[in-house]
């Protein structure tokens, strides 16, 4: 084996990987067996951080950048005058098992160019994914990328080896979609995540009546999208956002700011930014429709179509609806304690509890976990509150700004290296 050639290959191939922000490792329950190697429910391994944050845990790589498509925002674009290279399969498997003994990495991220076809490539992944778990035993985390176009039958294979699936949407918009990459369909990626759905719904019910039945992508699928390539407005990348979560019982909606990296005057300037900013309050607007019972019209309508950089959506939500505000939090039902300013779901949850034997004060409501910085302007005590005054103060979204700080740094890096 050429270890320089292979250190090469890993070079190439983990910095063209480094776009693809979708490799959460959450949600595996393959567990360790007796002779097998690695546990997908196992937790922090060992975490290699990118300087903006992002967790890449996992050996996250291409198969290959070699790619028969020309899409304008890809750096691995047929056009593109750039390093390729490819892994054969055994390296791919090599590389995973050598780097998960050495404790680096808790799994495998694998996405790939598409070189001759959907399902060739969409072959070689599966191949991947089942060598490792046949011949090596390997019960670790692996995410494999969905080829768009691939047949039922390898999406099939794929789904009882790996723990997720994804199929990037790439572009919010099929409008944004024919601009910048015309080759591509978006039925062709829709359609391995609608086979996926189907076929979760369907171990799910067998589960229920057999006791032994093959995992189906335990962990469900993903997709992500970028953001700011094309000019789509926030409310309908959540509203897209929003019918994939509905229609497709999505685990997760990935947002990735684009980052200029190629000139081409269908796309954004190579000076211009990453949004990231924005890319951060698109997260926060998922997490609102996620986990608080937000709708994507309550959160952005075609009046205001982009969210407010200056403040979270959910202060933002309150802003524009303070008729709704200030809140009993003794007497308010759980789901509009849920939408006031600074309270979470697990402090929500536990105010709920707590106020069942007490008068809850500003004071409870901090050791609660409560950020009242911002709930105290929002909340009404039996015994009042002085705060409230501020409610119809002119200069109240001002106070608000002032009062809060974001733990969110607008940087960007590439993809820290294994080695």
């Amino acid at each position: 084996m050429n270890f320089d050639r292979l250190k090469e290959k890993l070079e190439i191939l983990a910095d063209a990987a480094k776009y693809d922000v979708s490799c959460s490792s959450s949600g595996g329950t393959r567990k360790n067996k007796k002779g097998a190697l690695g546990d997908s429910s196992a937790s922090g391994i060992c975490h290699t951080y990118t300087e903006d944050g992002r967790c890449v845990s996992l050996l996250k790589i291409l198969l290959t950048n070699h790619c028969i498509y020309d899409c304008a925002y890809c750096v691995s674009r047929s056009s593109n005058d750039i390093k390729r290279a490819a892994f054969t399969v055994e390296e791919v498997v090599d590389l995973t098992i050598n780097f998960y003994r050495r404790n680096f990495i808790e799994g495998l991220f694998l996405s790939s160019g598409i070189f001759k076809n959907a399902d060739t490539t969409m072959e070689r992944l599966v191949r991947v994914a089942k060598k490792l778990r046949l011949e090596e035993n390997f019960n670790g985390y692996i995410h494999l990328k969905s080829i768009p176009g691939a047949s039922d039958e390898l999406m099939q294979e794929a789904a009882l080896y790996a723990d997720r699936l994804s199929v990037n949407l790439e572009i919010p918009t099929e409008s944004g979609l024919k601009l910048l990459a015309p080759e591509k369909n978006r039925e062709d990626m829709i359609n391995p995540m609608r086979y996926i759905q189907k076929g979760i719904i369907q171990y799910q019910d067998e589960k229920k009546i057999l006791k032994k039945v093959p995992k189906f992508a335990p962990a469900g699928q993903s997709t992500q999208m970028i953001v700011g390539a094309t000019n789509e407005n926030d409310l309908q990348i959540i509203k897209v956002a929003d019918h994939f979560y509905k229609n497709f019982n999505l685990k997760r909606v990935y947002y990735s700011g684009y980052v200029p990296v190629l000139e081409d005057n269908r796309l954004p300037s190579l000076t211009t930014a990453v949004p990231m900013l924005r890319e951060n309050r698109l997260y926060q607007s998922d997490w609102l429709m996620r986990f608080y019972g937000f709708k994507a019209e309550e959160i952005l309508d075609p009046n205001i179509p982009f969210l407010d950089l200056e403040m979270d959506p959910k202060l933002s939500w309150a802003l524009r609806n303070l008729h709704q505000f200030p809140v009993n939090i003794q007497t308010a039902d759980y789901q509009m304690i849920l939408r006031i300013p600074g309270i979470g779901v697990k402090s929500a949850q536990k105010i709920i509890s707590a106020r069942r034997f007490q008068m809850l004060t500003l004071d409870h409501l901090k050791q609660l976990g409560t950020a009242v910085n911002r709930a105290k302007y929002f909340i009404d005590f039996n015994a009042g509150n002085a705060y409230l005054k501020y409610l119809t103060d002119k200069n109240f979204r001002q106070l608000l700004i002032g009062g809060s700080s974001s733990k969110f740094h607008n940087q960007f890096s590439q993809q820290l290296s294994l080695f």
